[in-house]
């Protein structure tokens, strides 16, 4: 695992590199395609859209032909996409290129942690899963310093280079041993853990922080642009919150490990209400930033408990754990999708409050449903039979 953790690392860091670096563009893109506020919003969730597609997928293919085979695919859309995305100059082009983006680190993703997973002790899920999303914040830490930096160069010469970087990395996994495939699993046996319980659940605590993410990736640039943010100030706002969640999604991450997956989980569903509710508020660029890193803390104690449990249900199904990182993928980018396009278009015809608001009484409920489970386990530790 010493060997193969820096590889998948620099893999998902390269990834969320590219995907996050269109925060401070949007405003950008809309001043120069001239496209709107839902416009943006396609393009921003374009990528998740492409990993929603690709997230089943990815899972059959990681068993079909194995992690590493799956892992070199994503890595060539992500070289290809980011040529296309270096010198596209229409929003359809950028869509696009974007959306082959998504199918790539669908791939990439669930080839890269099934394989770091198959090595890991049940007992350091958490732990090792924090580690990699520490690696994957690192790069949404240097995704708005790329995005900054191709507001002032231009795309061309800084979308370039994630394609070289990405023929290296695949030079690199070709010399790393891969684990042998595992059986593909029937339809039969994706259906029983779609639809068990256990599995829902994790997939819906996975999905709905990604809803509020998406939705502020779209919202707080725009906002910041309006209150006169320039685009190099936006990159450096995102990238003090996403050092803040690198830090804390490791910790949570061993905290799930210790103390069990609903622990941060809870807290986490709380804090997000708060977030949600404030996050429309702020008149000022400052009060706005500080609300923004705050959302991204409440949301850091979700991911790796929320996927480690994912994982840990898929599981005990008897699925591999490439399928089940291909459901953690299909979570997280149905709310992206979710969040960042239908919740933009409902910001623009209403207000960026409306949104906001509904995600925030999702959050509750959830809180809810699950503490009377909770009271309800107490009274009866039986489990009423």
């Amino acid at each position: 695992m010493r060997r193969l953790f820096p590889l998948v690392a620099a893999v998902i860091l390269v990834d969320t590199m590219f995907y996050a670096a269109i925060a401070p563009l949007l405003p950008h893109y809309v001043d120069d395609l001239g496209i709107s506020k839902s416009a943006a919003g396609v393009l921003s969730a374009s990528y998740a859209a492409g990993t929603l597609i690709a997230a089943l997928p990815s899972g059959w293919l990681a068993a079909r032909v194995g992690v590493r085979r799956t892992m070199l695919i994503g890595l060539g859309l992500l070289g290809a996409s980011s040529l296309v995305f270096a010198f596209g100059s229409d929003v359809v082009v950028l869509d696009a290129a974007r959306f082959v983006q998504g199918v790539g680190g669908a791939c990439a993703w669930t080839g890269g942690l099934s394989w770091l997973l198959a090595t890991t002790p049940r007992g350091r899920r958490g732990e090792v899963i924090g580690s990699a999303l520490a690696a994957a914040i690192a790069g949404v830490l240097l995704g708005p310093v790329l995005g900054g930096a191709a507001t002032v160069l231009g795309p061309e010469p800084v979308f370039a280079i994630v394609t070289v970087i990405a023929a290296g990395l695949a030079a690199w996994a070709v010399r790393t041993p891969a684990v042998a495939p595992a059986p593909p699993p029937s339809l039969r046996e994706v259906g029983a853990a779609l639809f068990s319980a256990p599995v829902l659940a994790g997939f819906w605590l996975v999905g709905l922080p990604a809803t509020l993410a998406g939705l502020f990736d779209v919202l707080v640039p725009l906002r910041l642009d309006e209150l006169g943010a320039s685009g190099a100030l936006v990159g450096a706002i995102f990238l003090v919150a996403a050092g803040v969640e690198a830090v804390a999604s490791r910790v949570f991450g061993g905290v799930s490990d210790r103390r069990g997956r609903m622990v941060p989980i809870r807290a986490g569903l709380a804090a997000s209400v708060v977030a949600a509710v404030v996050l429309p508020l702020p008149g000022s660029i400052a009060v706005l930033a500080l609300a923004t890193i705050g959302a991204v803390l409440a949301l850091a104690l979700f991911w790796a408990p929320a996927m480690a449990l994912t994982s840990d249900a898929a599981e005990a199904t008897g699925l591999d754990q490439g399928f089940a990182l291909a459901l953690v993928n299909l979570a997280w980018a149905g709310g992206q999708v979710l969040g960042g396009s239908a919740g933009a278009g409902l910001a623009e015809s209403t207000s960026d409050a409306v949104p906001y608001l509904i995600t925030a009484a999702l959050f509750a409920l959830t809180l809810a449903v699950i503490a009377g489970r909770a009271s309800r386990l107490r009274a009866d530790p039986a489990g009423g039979g």
